[in-house]
């Protein structure tokens, strides 16, 4: 049998990895086994009622594991400097990356969450601070808020984007609001027009959570552009890749030098300088080592390539599944020239399935071979997230009732209806396959519509 070409990927994001749970929603998992392509199977049996599979394929691997990467690793190694002080690659890397990006200046981190640690120290932010974010994100967003015991404030969704709901981004900020923070959800920019020019007018810094949107572009502008500063994530499932890493980049020099302190103990060591104690009197440890910033040169000389696939793919899937009753490709915003497509999102409606639930359609999708999820959940309802309230720490800055108002403030409907009912998830290596797999997951999604009755009633 055929392998797929392994040069367009090994896995996608961390929760199909672990099988686990996202943002308080299972996860649902479907594995394929070969490569024919039944291109009538849409009117044959579902597989969850004992018929054939409709995705007999398999999708590609990630991450790409070659050559390059075997040599990065060994290069290092053998160097004996392996550590970003000593070391030469991270520093390449960075200055790669920010040619790539077309930004000032990149400082590579160790996880996207102390991208958005270290910016977040960078501004000092702390107690009696407030950081607008969406609710509809990963749950790191959240707490690099709170590790600097500052509030949270989530933002309702959009819900035909799945982004941070721009229009609602003004009502929330208040005297005590010391950045906003908007997530490009699954690689797609949010209304940046929108949010920028609220930040401009209100002057309080715009820190671009992108850790999913490597070379999403806004008005053929790279993300990460738009504001004080952006984050991005190289964790395992992402479009770029080192196991863990990140990268904070910003074009306001000053700001650099800051973030380079607070990363590196407060100390300016072997940058360009030593810019003393930057960000005050705090500072931590979240350098990134030689042998990921030099896989991560491998990783990038596939991705601008893996970029347009995944961008074909999901404009193909966009056509192809608008056309199924109940099923609605997430939207882009008009200024969206480049979606990173880290995932494939789309809203389904159990109605025009004869009212097959969700979880139902999840798991006879799976049985299709088609991997998918419900995606992330309700987090200001989590009790992760409501016990804050209740936090002693929290308590003893905020005092009882400023919580009690917070949990009100927090309330996101149209979240809840998109948690709750409507969000199924694709990963970023499904859409690294090839057309015939893209005809296999619309070919099993028509046949669960045409039969989803006889699903429901199993």
């Amino acid at each position: 049998m055929k392998k797929k070409n392994t040069d367009i990927p090994n896995e996608g994001r961390r929760d199909f990895i672990n099988k686990a749970v996202i943002g308080g929603a299972g996860l649902v998992m479907g594995v394929g086994s070969s490569l024919f392509s039944f291109s009538n199977s849409d009117t044959g049996k579902p597989a969850i009622l004992g018929g054939a599979k409709a995705f007999r394929g398999v999708f590609p691997a990630w991450p790409i594991v070659g050559k390059p990467e075997e040599q990065a690793l060994l290069d290092v190694v053998r160097s004996s400097r392996w550590g970003r002080l000593n070391g030469t690659k991270v520093a390449e890397f960075e200055k790669e990356y920010a040619a790539l990006n077309g930004v000032k200046n990149v400082l590579g981190v160790s996880s996207g969450t102390n991208a958005l640690y270290t910016i977040l120290g960078a501004l000092d932010t702390g107690p009696g601070d407030e950081v607008i974010i969406p609710v509809y994100t990963f749950i790191a967003t959240y707490n690099v808020v709170v590790l600097n015991y500052a509030l949270p404030v989530f933002v309702d969704t959009d819900i035909e984007t799945f982004q941070m709901d721009a229009r609602k981004v003004e009502s929330a900020i208040t005297p005590q609001t010391k950045a906003i923070m908007p997530v490009h959800m699954a690689g797609s920019p949010v209304d940046l027009d929108v949010i920028s020019t609220i930040a401009r007018k209100s002057d309080i810094p715009l820190i671009e959570d992108a850790c999913q949107a490597h070379l999403a572009e806004w008005k053929g502008k790279k993300v990460g552009n738009f504001g004080l500063a952006g984050a991005f994530s190289f964790q395992a499932s992402k479009n770029l890749n080192c196991a863990e890493g990140g990268a904070v980049m910003t074009n306001d020099d000053t700001f650099a030098e800051i973030c380079y302190n607070f990363h590196n103990q407060g100390q300016g060591q072997a940058r360009v300088g030593n810019y003393g104690t930057g960000a005050g009197t705090r500072a931590t440890n979240v350098r990134l080592t030689e042998f990921q910033g030099n896989i991560l040169l491998a990783q990038m000389n596939r991705l601008e390539k893996q970029v347009s696939r995944r961008s074909e793919n999901a404009a193909y899937l966009d056509t192809q599944l608008g056309d199924i009753e109940g099923i609605t490709p997430a939207k882009l915003y008009p200024g969206t020239t480049k979606s990173a497509y880290h995932l494939y999102m789309f809203r389904y409606d159990r109605e025009r399935f004869g009212g097959l639930s969700r979880e139902k359609f999840l798991n006879a999708l799976t049985a299709e071979g088609v991997p998918c999820s419900p995606g992330y959940g309700k987090m200001n309802l989590s009790d992760y997230v409501t016990s804050l309230a209740t936090n002693k720490h929290y308590l003893k800055i905020y005092g009882e009732r400023t919580m009690k108002e917070w949990l009100e403030r927090n309330l996101c409907p149209e979240n809840d209806k998109l948690a709750d009912e409507q969000a199924v998830w694709f990963t970023q290596n499904m859409l690294l396959g090839d057309r015939n797999d893209m005809d296999q997951i619309v070919e099993a999604i028509r046949k669960i519509h045409k039969h989803a009755k006889a699903i429901d009633k199993a």
